[in-house]
């Protein structure tokens, strides 16, 4: 009965690893939420410029590959359930189907690469790292266009789909390849 009465108090007053990853991976899908709703629609595509892209670059390099893909699958679940979490608040089949569905099932593919990158180590230099958000940003743009193929026609594909958002992905890149050594520190990861 002593040894439970200890249990229960260790469980209580000091919580597990485990206990205490929850409110880190919340706050991850949160930061997702918060930069989709960093969105510009552009007038001549059906693809806006979100803070998306940044934060599922961030939230694999962090997390890694089972817990960063983990997250953005919630994140997915979460807007195909109706919540508004999707780039400007869509959320549902609507913005699962549309045009920009691609690029969100590119999200997923992207957490899973670049999570395995940073597992492996690559979140420890900056070219490492820059390198593995580049290969995420690809994954990400590889599924979008494949998916915004089927929407718009052929000989606009590149220019509604991906030459007006290359600027904006080597920012991101670039804004991500800086905040991160905060966050490392701050997860206590070794970078």
């Amino acid at each position: 009965m002593a040894q439970q009465a200890v249990a229960a108090y260790d469980l209580l007053v000091r919580p597990s690893k485990k206990w205490m990853t929850i409110p880190i991976l919340l706050g991850f899908n949160l930061l997702l939420v918060a930069c989709s709703y960093l969105t510009v629609h552009l007038p001549f595509s059906p693809v806006p410029i979100t803070g998306q892209t940044l934060g599922v670059l961030i939230v694999a390099m962090v997390l890694g590959r089972a817990r960063g893909t983990a997250v953005v699958a919630a994140y997915l679940a979460e807007g195909a359930m109706g919540l508004p979490v999707f780039a400007g608040g869509k959320a549902g089949a609507v913005a699962l189907l549309g045009p920009t569905g691609g690029y969100l099932a590119g999200f997923l593919a992207a957490a899973y690469v670049v999570g395995y990158l940073s597992d492996k180590g690559w979140y420890r230099t900056y070219f490492a790292s820059v390198l593995a958000m580049i290969v995420g940003t690809v994954a990400i743009f590889a599924c979008g266009l494949t998916w915004l193929g089927i929407v718009v026609p052929e000989g606009a594909l590149l220019s509604m789909g991906l030459w007006p958002f290359l600027p904006g992905a080597a920012i991101k890149i670039a804004v991500a390849a800086v905040i991160l050594p905060s966050v490392y520190r701050f997860m206590k990861k070794d970078y």
